[in-house]
Parts: C-alpha cells; sequence; structure tokens
C-alpha cells in the first residue's frame, strides 16, 4: 500500500512538472507572438490563439497520459501498450469505464491516476481563461 502511494505521488509530480513546462513555454510564445496574432480584437486572430493554446495543453495531457501507461506497463499491470494506454486514458479523464482494471496489488493507482486528470484539467482550465481574458479583456 505504501509503494502504490509513493509511486501514485512520483507520477502525480512529475505529470506537475510537464505540464507546468507546457504552460511555461505557452506562456512564453504568448508573449512574444499572441499581441501579433491576434492583434487589437482581431477575432480570427484570437481564434488562433485560443486553438493553438488548446492544443498545446492537449498535448501535454497526452504526455501525462502516456508517463502513466508507461509506468503501469514497467509495474507489469498491464500486458500491452495499447490496454495500459487505454486504461490511462479512461482513468486519466475519471471517464472509468471498468471494462479493463488494475490488479488488486496496485488498484489504489486508479485514484491517483483520476485526481491527477482533475488537477490538470482544472490546471488546464484556469490558463484557458487567463488567456481568454487577456486577448479578450485587452489585458495585454
Amino acid at each position: 500500500m505504501l509503494m502504490q502511494i509513493f509511486i501514485g505521488s512520483i507520477l502525480i509530480i512529475i505529470t506537475i512538472i510537464v505540464e507546468v513546462f507546457f504552460i511555461e513555454v505557452a506562456i512564453k510564445n504568448l508573449t512574444r507572438f499572441g499581441p501579433k496574432i491576434a492583434g487589437n480584437s482581431n477575432a480570427k486572430g484570437f481564434a488562433v490563439v485560443l486553438i493553438a493554446t488548446t492544443l498545446w495543453l492537449v498535448a501535454a495531457l497526452t504526455v501525462a497520459t502516456w508517463v502513466w501507461s508507461i509506468a503501469f506497463i514497467s509495474l507489469g499491470a498491464f500486458t500491452s501498450l495499447e490496454e495500459s494506454l487505454y486504461f490511462s486514458m479512461v482513468a486519466f479523464t475519471t471517464l472509468g469505464f471498468g471494462d479493463i482494471t488494475l490488479p488488486k496489488n496496485l488498484r489504489l493507482l486508479s485514484g491517483f491516476i483520476a485526481a491527477n486528470g482533475l488537477v490538470l484539467f482544472g490546471l488546464n482550465t484556469a490558463f484557458l481563461i487567463e488567456v481568454m481574458s487577456r486577448f479578450r479583456g485587452g489585458d495585454k
């Protein structure tokens, strides 16, 4: 049990670091190129900024899902990459179909990956709201 808590905590820390790195890169690029692309009240430019930022954040979530998937494979929870990725995506998004589950000795990690997904989706939502507010609200 303690090992699962340790592993889950480490994986959450790793994925948060990855997410913050992606957000940091987004901030640097938005600061540099955002005003040029969005312009003054340019709806198309704003849409481009919002689409690019959203896709970038989805890429970060994809990396986080892969981190969990690789961990599950390494721990012997799944025998195939497809099964591991499927479980990681379903658990990370808290969809939780239940058709594929972790072995009993690793099942606490299910809660960790679900909590991780909630935290990262919340972080992404907050960041997207900030981007929208700065580019729409004129707080450049």
